[in-house]
């Protein structure tokens, strides 16, 4: 079984036919199937009603998710998923008195299962995926699999600094991440190491150019400009300026012993819709160690994992 985010799964072929018919529920009951169904309503018991295809679907608030029962949990985990996709085992099938299909489901059992199988088993340095579900501004929450939530704090995005995670995430938004730590099944997530050194992001830029950049924050000394998400160079000051816009500068310099990009500011650029596009420097599945500084620099910005 592929423990995945929530959502991940419900598109499928194989989803798609379990949860379309009563054979295919009995048959994913049998097996210890995980599905997946969009949540039509919660109740005022919390309970949340299921819309599937074939049957009417309950998942009682006690089977909401792992901690509810115990209070570790709050009941806004399960307001909150009305009208999402959730994964479900099936654990009973029965008619009511009007002759309707009935499915008895939990999405307890299903997370119970991931944490067992795949979340306890994480090591620091595995790189994993998640799907952002909502954005504070202390960082992103992410679901890392069957709901199951973990958070990357707003200084482990990216390198370049930025003032909310919606400066470089999306909710719902499918990222990559690498597990800081694992105690006790809670995970601890950082996502900066997969964007690349500082050369890695310097390659791709030239002194002499004029780019794109958006304005991250404005000093006494001069402005930063984000000119990647691992890469920010220093712009002399200018009047009108402030965090958050997107400007083209001049590439004056680049000075890899002092990690360093000298900038001036040309003009002041339409806004873009939303955060750029990622682009992951590191696709493997672990990571022992990540070194942001180039060789030439003084000072060595590193990462160990383990």
């Amino acid at each position: 079984m592929n423990y995945r985010p929530e959502g991940c799964l419900y598109k499928t072929d194989i989803n798609q036919q379990h949860i379309s018919s009563s054979e295919g529920l009995t048959e994913a009951m049998n097996n210890g199937t995980i599905l997946e169904a969009r949540v039509s309503v919660c109740d005022s018991s919390h309970d949340l009603i299921i819309d599937l295809p074939c049957a009417k679907g309950i998942i009682a608030r006690e089977e909401g998710a792992v901690g509810i029962s115990e209070g570790k949990t709050r009941d806004i985990a399960l307001i909150s998923r009305v009208n999402k996709i959730v994964c479900f085992k099936v654990t009973e099938l029965t008619m009511n008195d009007n002759g309707d299909l009935i499915a008895i489901l939990s999405r307890k059992a299903a997370q119970e299962e991931c944490l067992k199988n795949y979340i306890q088993k994480l090591i620091p340095g595995d790189v994993i995926e998640a799907r952002v579900t909502h954005l504070e501004q202390f960082g992103s929450f992410v679901d890392i699999g069957c709901g199951i939530p973990s958070l990357i704090p707003i200084d482990a995005i990216s390198v370049s600094r930025i003032s909310h995670p919606s400066d470089r995430f999306t909710t719902g938004q499918m990222i990559k991440a690498i597990v800081r730590s694992n105690e006790d099944s809670r995970i601890c997530l950082t996502h900066k190491e997969l964007l690349g050194s500082w050369l890695e992001n310097a390659s791709g830029f030239e002194a002499g150019e004029t780019v794109s950049g958006i304005v991250r924050s404005v000093e006494s000394y001069g402005i930063f400009v984000e000119l990647a998400p691992n890469l920010a160079g220093l712009a002399e000051s200018r009047e009108n300026i402030s965090p958050g816009m997107h400007v083209s500068v001049y590439i004056k310099a680049i000075i890899p012993e002092k990690m360093k990009v000298k900038l001036v500011i040309v003009d002041i650029c339409d806004e873009h819709d939303g955060p750029y596009s990622l682009n992951y420097r590191f696709n493997g599945k672990h990571i022992d160690k990540w070194i942001y500084s180039s060789d030439l620099a003084e000072k060595t910005i590193e990462t160990v994992f383990g």
